[in-house]
């Protein structure tokens, strides 16, 4: 193991290795090795495109609002450091030299700019990646040293690195940039005296404002090795697992309560990663064990969890607790991050529906309908659901969340369909186009929806021959029955049943059309097992949010369910004694909503 070696004897090992030039990129971000421990594979960013609705919607303009970002404003920190000409404005906030996070987000803006290229094809933004990573080069001094303080190098050089790494290497591989090898090289290399001795054990978390987090550092190191096939980087990675932590999730161990959420399940998708890359049943195991722990203890009905950044005891009522106590019930951006990448590990890894289903209820409740940044450094960093709220920036500019905003957004095309050796899998249903090839022949589906406003969508296949594949479904977990499919009109015979995915498999020919018809309800979730009678109400993956001014928790009594449309932009709801409209969470601007109410005792 490389936490066996000694820190020095670590660092000359790496150093002597160094001189090697990264070899050139060979695949997606997978090696032949890890597609052995895949059911399914992520399509590339240009294979996929979203065409309407909500998720396109934001998508366009969180690409606008970055792709508007200075460059000079961007790259001032590093320059500054490096003594070199530093025009325009500082940025402000946690970016400045003395700030909470110098610099800590240009990898991120960097990452996410590359994917939303590779999505768009569009030449302004990959010239935009283009300067940002040769203007940062710049900055690099003979010695490798990069960060943009000396403050940067001791309180969070891991932090930054990782950041640092998934920008560079993303710039070369979904932005063409062929220099950003060489400097992701260069980073390392001159990280190397300042990261931690080792990976922070779930009973040693640092304090933030203090200390180092190389939660994600494996997760991106082990992105180089895949990237690169050397193997100093694989070692290094496996330096920074977090064994202390996975170990006890491994066998089933609930270590989570009192821990910093988003680190920590950004962390499980290291564990995810180091297995797709070293094979490793416990690293899976630790992120499955993980995920269910979350998912039944920690959530709210919207799929985000940890109110103040900490996952609370597991049964003992602090979910419903916590609601009048905080305004900060989740860390929308960051969490959803963390949250939509170990989903997708898992749906790669296991082919299960739960975890699409999981990745929509995130989406669709939490980062979707965060608040557009302002362009200035003002972002939207928590999730209310404290009754009588509003949709705020955080106090700070250019938090965390400023950072991972554009990354999750960007990565909405790579959630919606994935590979398999027979066929494709449906995972989002939302207006979009993918592009592959079954077998030898090229094929296109096209998904036509006006879905979650309404309850179905449909497919229509193109190819340039007859070809036999199976288009897979998935059926949500949140239908209380089958959903119906018919094929070019006439009903498919296959189980639909909710949870899984659907198989139907045929010689498809051009035009031909799937629809998939999925008997949405209304239904109350309650917010924990303690507090059985507070509710919140959903239509489908919906988490619908009550928009009325200074109502509070329990003020009002759920007495009766009525649908007043038929699609999901506005329903009311009968209350004791009258009737509340609701939207979804994801629609709500600046009017103020409640989100749980308490369900009377008839109900």
């Amino acid at each position: 193991m490389a936490g066996h070696i000694s820190r020095r004897g670590f660092l000359q090992q790496i150093t002597a290795a160094a001189v090697a030039p990264l070899q050139a990129f060979r695949s997606w971000a997978t090696s032949a090795q890890t597609a052995t421990r895949e059911r399914l594979s992520v399509f590339r960013y240009s294979d996929v495109r979203l065409t309407g609705g909500p998720l396109c919607l934001q998508q366009e303009r969180i690409h606008a609002s970055y792709l508007a970002l200075n460059e000079d404003k961007l790259l001032k920190v590093y320059r500054q450091r490096a003594g070199l000409s530093a025009p325009g404005e500082d940025m402000g906030g946690w970016y400045d030299a003395e700030g909470f996070g110098p610099g800590q987000v240009f990898g991120q803006i960097i990452s996410a700019l590359s994917r939303f290229y590779s999505s768009t094809g569009d030449p302004a933004t990959q010239a935009k990646v283009q300067r940002l990573v040769e203007g940062f080069a710049a900055t690099i001094g003979s010695d490798n040293y990069w960060y943009p303080s000396l403050k940067a190098s001791s309180a969070s050089a891991a932090y930054t690195l990782d950041k640092i790494i998934v920008g560079l290497l993303d710039a070369h591989q979904f932005a063409r940039v062929a220099s950003a090898i060489d400097i992701t090289r260069r980073c390392i290399q001159g990280s190397l005296l300042y990261l931690p001795a080792g990976p922070f054990e779930s009973s040693q978390e640092p304090k933030q404002a203090e200390s180092d987090e190389p939660y994600t550092l494996p997760e991106n190191l082990f992105y180089a090795y895949e990237v690169t096939q050397q193997e100093k980087y694989r070692e290094l990675a496996k330096k920074y697992l977090a064994d202390g932590f996975f170990d006890p999730l491994s066998r089933g161990e609930n270590v989570l309560p009192g821990l910093h959420a988003y680190s920590h399940v950004n962390a499980l998708s290291s564990a995810a990663r180091a297995y797709l890359v070293l094979g490793q049943q416990k690293y899976l195991q630790a992120a499955q064990n993980a995920w269910q722990m979350i998912d039944s203890t920690q959530s709210y009905a919207s799929g985000g969890w940890a109110p103040g950044e900490h996952f609370v005891v597991p049964n003992k009522g602090q979910l419903g607790d916590g609601l009048d106590q905080t305004h900060a019930h989740f860390e929308t951006p960051c969490g959803s991050y963390a949250h939509l990448k170990l989903c997708r590990y898992l749906l790669r890894v296991t082919a299960d529906a739960r975890y699409g289903d999981s990745l929509e209820q995130v989406l669709y409740n939490t980062v979707l309908g965060a608040k557009d940044p302002a362009g200035d450094g003002r972002a939207f960093y928590y999730s209310d659901y404290h009754s009588s709220a509003r949709k705020t920036f955080y106090s700070d500019k250019w938090p965390c969340c400023s950072g991972t905003l554009p990354q999750v957004v960007a990565d909405y095309s790579i959630s919606c369909y994935f590979a398999s050796p027979d066929g494709i899998y449906v995972n989002l249903f939302t207006p979009s186009e993918v592009n592959w090839r079954a077998g030898s022949v090229p094929a296109k589906l096209v998904q036509v929806t006006g879905y979650p406003e309404t309850d179905s969508t449909e497919f229509h296949v193109t190819v340039s021959a007859p070809v036999d594949f199976t288009i897979y479904v998935r059926i949500p977990g949140w239908l209380q029955r089958s959903a119906l499919i018919t094929v070019n009109g006439k009903n498919y015979p296959v189980a639909a049943e909710p949870g899984a995915f659907a198989a139907i498999r045929r010689r498809w020919q051009t035009n031909d059309t799937v629809q998939l018809q999925l008997p949405t309800s209304l239904r109350l979730e309650r917010i924990d097992d303690q507090h059985p009678d507070i509710v919140a109400l959903m239509r489908g993956p919906l988490m619908m949010v009550a928009v009325q001014p200074s109502l509070a928790i329990g003020e009002k009594s759920v007495s009766e369910l009525s649908m007043a449309a038929n699609s999901s932009s506005a329903i009311n709801l009968s209350t004791v004694p009258e009737k509340l409209r609701f939207i979804p969470f994801y629609k709500v601007q600046d009017e103020e909503y409640t989100t749980y109410l308490r369900r009377a005792r008839s109900v």
